[in-house]
């Protein structure tokens, strides 16, 4: 009775998660329940554009028909199996998702975190059992800046201290090196013992750091005449978000190991998957590694109709146009309070110059008021992500809202 009573009053309604939820997120103050491609609606039935798009888990845009569908029909069909039985749904999943993006094998997993967990285990056994280092000595060369996941693994090797502080001790065996920087990469690689180079090929988290051009290309070439696995966590970056299928495609650069996340349900569920050749994949053998719900027929089944969507509506294309577009036309705004924006495709952040210190919060907040959603990430920068969907006409509106918010910023 509780819950109907007070179903349209947000603040009621943030008052009980925040009596009930763990504290680890600081949330906008809305309150979300409808979401149709790039609009979302609260409580009270006020429309949103969605410009974080779950940080760019619904790149198809929210419940597109055809995900829906897909994921209606398998799960009044078959849900779970686990890996103990196969199921007619993975193995159509596993060819569909190989060829899509030219690997020989995918080890499918859940969550992104769970899918850089398997890559950092899988490149060990590469090069414990192919490259043949020496037993406990393997290293894995990572940036300053990373965003990865939150497992205890990976905060080992995170640079954040809010990400790191009272949680250790934390893993061995990483290198941290700064971010865009291809003199330190080459230092690195002369230990003998790494095994791989872990990137985000455009940092999201960190505020849409984007590297300058060919450093992912050189960046492969050291790897590769080090005899060094390159990982690409397109994550985020991945499936249509900054104009190609892959971020890494931008440089015609084809990782060793390929984690992918997020869009790969279209926002219904939690689908991840870590792609590879066979050298690299077939080092994991039976009771070495594992998930229950890894591979699910409903997550493959909703996986493959997500890909198709991002090929068949030409999102890919739609993302690299209108990012274009959207960079040059908030550059003409010529706001005083926009330091700079940067990013590709369709992700993209502004970073704010103003002296006060929570300005890009309050920022966010009146764009909230003026009917478009955003986050700050570190202080200074908002990410401008919307689902992949959105069209020009709608993307001038969301234009006009940004420059008729700055004006909270005077």
């Amino acid at each position: 009775m509780l819950v109907h009573a007070i179903a349209s009053k947000p603040d009621e309604l943030i008052g009980l998660e925040n009596e009930y939820g763990a504290h680890n997120y600081h949330s906008l103050p809305v309150v979300l329940n409808k979401g149709k491609g790039i609009f979302v609606w609260d409580v009270a039935g006020k429309k949103y554009f969605d410009f974080l798009s779950a940080y760019s888990a619904v790149n198809q845009g929210h419940c597109h028909p055809r995900i829906i569908e897909s994921l209606q029909h398998q799960a009044s069909t078959l849900t779970l199996t686990s890996r103990a039985f196969h199921s007619e749904e993975l193995s159509l999943f596993t060819e569909f998702i190989c060829t899509y993006f030219g690997y020989d094998k995918v080890l499918p997993m859940n969550t992104g975190a769970e899918a850089v967990e398997t890559a950092l285990k899988v490149c060990r056994h590469w090069a414990y059992r192919v490259k043949k280092i020496a037993d406990e000595k393997a290293k894995i060369i990572v940036c300053n800046g990373n965003f990865h996941g939150r497992t205890l693994g990976i905060i080992s090797f995170s640079s954040d201290p809010q990400s790191k502080n009272d949680f250790g001790p934390f893993l061995p065996g990483f290198i941290n090196i700064p971010y865009n920087d291809l003199p330190s990469l080459k230092e690195a690689l002369k230990d003998k013992d790494v095994a791989a180079f872990l990137i985000e090929p455009i940092q999201g988290e960190a505020g849409v750091n984007v590297p300058d051009e060919g450093y992912l290309s050189t960046a492969k070439k050291y790897c590769e005449a080090a005899n060094v696995l390159f990982i690409a966590d397109e994550i985020q970056t991945g499936l249509g978000r900054t104009g190609k299928l892959l971020c890494c495609d931008h440089e015609e650069v084809s990782p060793d190991i390929l984690i992918l996340g997020k869009a790969l349900s279209g926002g219904t569920m939690p689908v991840s998957a870590v792609l590879a050749n066979k050298e690299i994949m077939d080092t994991i053998q039976p009771g070495e590694h594992g998930s229950t719900y890894g591979g699910n027929p409903l997550a493959c089944k909703v996986a493959i109709e997500s890909l198709k969507v991002i090929k068949d509506e030409s999102l890919a294309q739609n993302a690299e146009e209108l990012g274009n577009y959207f960079r040059a036309a908030i550059r003409k705004l010529n706001s005083p309070h926009i330091k700079k924006i940067r990013g590709k495709g369709l992700l993209n952040a502004i970073i704010i110059e103003h002296p006060e210190e929570e300005a890009a919060w309050k920022l966010c907040i009146q764009l909230m008021k003026n009917g478009l959603l955003a986050k700050p990430t570190h202080g200074d920068k908002i990410r401008l992500a919307p689902p992949l969907t959105i069209n020009k006409e709608q993307l001038d509106e969301a234009i006009g809202i940004i420059n008729k918010s700055l004006a909270i910023l005077d």
